[in-house]
């Protein structure tokens, strides 16, 4: 048997975990993974009675139901816009991973991970921030940094030059402290410009604006 993992926020508040809309075994599967370390409360409740819960800090989500997920994480957004999801499947392929950050998703794990992946990627987007495969991060900034044009789509989304400047700075790395230096103004004047094309392309978070502006081919992608 397992010995209980005490190292994992012991004294700190529970993180409520819900597993939303899921097969009895899988919730169980989920329920024992967590109950080898303290800190976490895993609870499984139906997609409509989400938005009765403020309780629940994280949503663990499956890709593999019949639904879409994408459909299913907007009806999320819509009932829990401060909710954190964390989308896991079996094998999902590198453009599925980013366009579930991209639509709001604070993180992916593969269903094969170990429980201290698990633990790990809850803790860091408990934190505010998000995981995925270092692969996956790593690609969109390669597609942007090997692509020599900067090309914006006519419609859809309309930017402003320095909106565009902006975030083809962000896409490759840059800080807000970096792109300020580089575009010779204030850093929160920076912070106001991500802000904002956040809004514009509703997306919650520095990441997955990069990644929308890359599968929405706001700027050219590597071929």
């Amino acid at each position: 048997m397992m010995k209980k993992n005490n190292s994992n926020k012991k004294n700190g508040p529970v993180i409520k975990i819900a597993v939303v809309e899921s097969d009895p075994l899988r919730f169980i599967g989920f329920r024992s993974l967590f109950d080898n370390f303290s800190g976490f409360e895993v609870i499984s409740i139906a997609l409509s009675d989400l938005s009765q819960r403020p309780d629940v800090d994280l949503v663990l989500l499956g890709s593999r139901s019949g639904q879409n997920l994408f459909d299913v994480m907007a009806g999320m957004k819509a009932a829990r816009p401060d909710l954190r999801i964390l989308v896991t499947g079996s094998g999902a392929d590198d453009e599925t991973i980013l366009k579930a950050v991209a639509a709001g998703a604070k993180g992916y794990v593969d269903e094969a991970a170990d429980p201290q992946e698990f633990i790990q990627a809850i803790e860091v987007m408990n934190q505010g921030s998000v995981w995925a495969p270092r692969r996956v991060l790593s690609m969109f900034i390669e597609r942007v940094t090997a692509s020599p044009g900067r090309i914006f789509p006519a419609g859809r989304v309309h930017f402003t030059d320095r909106e565009k400047e902006v975030l083809e700075l962000l896409v490759v790395g840059r800080s807000n402290k970096e792109i300020g230096a580089v575009l010779l103004i204030e850093e929160r004047t920076v912070k106001a410009h991500v802000a904002k094309l956040m809004r514009k392309v509703g997306v919650q978070n520095r990441i997955a604006l990069s990644v929308h502006a890359i599968t929405h081919s706001l700027v050219t992608a590597a071929k």
